[in-house]
Formats: C-alpha cells, structure tokens, sequence
C-alpha cells in the first residue's frame, strides 16, 4: 500500500488533519502551506514539510515522515534532513519533527545517539493504532484511521466514513477530494475487489465525485460504441452480486449500484443462496 501517497495526498488537501494529529487546534493549519522542499546543491529532498506562511519565528517548521516499514537507520536519516534543511534555508522559525507510524512496532530505529532529541518537545512520534483509543472527532482522523484497518473491517468503516463525509463536509470541492481519497485507499487496501464493488459502497449522488465512477462512465460509453459488448458488461454485473451481497449491502442497494432492475438481483441472489 503507498501510504506516503495516500498521507501526502491527506496533508496537502487538508492539511487540518496533520493539527489534529499533534493535538493542535486544526485552524492552525490557516497559516501554513504543505510543501515538497529540495535543499539545493545537494539534491536533497524532503517531501513533507509544513512551512509558516507569516513571519513569526516562534512559529514553528513542521517535518514530517511517514513510516511504515522497520529502519534501523531511520534516526539518523531523520535528523540528517532536518539539519541540512536548517542550515541551508533563510527561515530562522523554531522546528519540529513528526514520525507517523503505524504501531509501535515499526518503531525500532536507533535511538541513543538521539535520545535527547526523541524525549524532548522537538519530535513527536505518532502510532495510528492508538487513535482507535481516543474518540474520533473528525471525519479527517478517522480516514487516517483507515489506512490501518484490518481488512475485514475495511469495508463497513470505509461505508460509515463516507455517510460522514457527505454528511459532514458542505465544501463540495473538499468532499470531491476526500471521497477520491477514501476511494484510493480501498483500491490499495482491497486490491480483490472490483471496480462495480467499490462503487457500490458508495450513493449515487457520492459516487458520481470519485475517479472509479469517471472511468466507469468513459469506459461504458467506449463500450457503447463497440457494438457487442453490452451483453458482457450485464454479465459481469450479474457475476458481481453474490460478492456484493456478501459485503452486507440489501438487494435494493446492489440494483442501485449496478443499475439492475431490483427483480435481476433477486433472481441471481436466489440463485446462489440454493446453489
């Protein structure tokens, strides 16, 4: 799964998100701007940087690393780009280090040549699991939390999600986004699943915002002009609800989704259940 990608993606569009995550009020996120910075003659990339969009030194540069593999060599790579960072840029704000993990677990770094960095207010280290310890309060976290969610449970916390975000978010641009998002992480999370079978978790009025229904559409007008290929794109339909049904949606939501008349489903659920 390309969690950078997905957390990159999380920061830029809402970088809200990244406040809550340190425990910052998420209007803080008004007076910053996520970026990619390079330190220039050194080819030298950092890719999750927040960086203060007013001249206030005591308002601090945010570095972020998103880590979900195990790196013995994590800390001193870490702390390396920061320093260099620091010395090159014209910035004279304060700093502050952030590792995302996913559990503690990945967390096995070498850290005594760091520890008085580590222990102190510079770096917070966060673990993704922990946040099903706390309770939820935005729609942005519990996406977060997604990102980590066994699969089994992937699919009914990815529905409850996107009832939230049509619910809670009125921007229609940043609901747009963060329906894509949820999107992405089930097609990366649940490689297995089809492309009708992601549509279906979403409403139709949802579904018409995500990449998955775009394509879907240019790719059924393609087809439409391809004499033939109606009949095998029922078909395949027809094939999707058993798996749909298993996910736990009612034969009225599966219709809706595949565009089937509620009596097609019926008969193909009927079907199964005998077979």
């Amino acid at each position: 799964m390309k969690t950078d990608t997905i957390f990159y993606r999380l920061f830029q569009s809402f970088p809200s998100i990244f406040f809550e995550l340190i425990n910052h009020p998420p209007q803080e996120a008004r007076t910053y701007q996520f970026a990619s910075v390079e330190v220039k003659q050194l080819s030298f990339r950092i890719d999750g940087v927040f960086l203060p969009t007013t001249i206030k030194p005591q308002q601090p540069i945010y570095f972020v690393e998103v880590q979900f593999q195990e790196d013995s060599q994590f800390y001193s790579r870490f702390f390396s780009e920061i320093f260099l960072y620091l010395d090159k840029t014209e910035l004279t704000n304060d700093w502050h280090g952030v590792v995302i993990y996913p559990s503690k677990n990945i967390d096995t770094g070498e850290t005594q040549r760091y520890r008085e960095l580590l222990n102190s207010s510079r770096v917070s280290r966060i673990y993704l699991d922990e946040l099903a310890q706390t309770s939820l309060s935005s729609v942005g976290l519990a996406t977060v939390e997604l990102i980590i969610t066994e699969e089994d449970r992937a699919i009914a916390q990815a529905q409850e999600l996107i009832q939230r975000t049509a619910g809670e978010i009125k921007d229609e641009q940043q609901r747009r986004e963060l329906l894509q998002l949820i999107e992405t992480i089930l097609v990366y999370k649940l490689p297995k699943l089809s492309r009708m079978e992601i549509e279906s978790m979403f409403s139709l009025s949802d579904l018409r915002q995500t990449k998955v229904y775009q394509e879907a559409l240019a790719e059924g007008r393609q087809e439409g002009r391809q004499e033939g290929q109606q009949e095998g794109r029922i078909q395949a339909k027809l094939e999707s609800i058993p798996r749909l049904l298993a996910l736990g949606l009612n034969i009225e939501q599966v219709a809706q989704a595949l565009e089937l008349d509620v009596e097609q489903v019926a008969q193909v659920a009927q079907q199964s259940s005998s077979s």
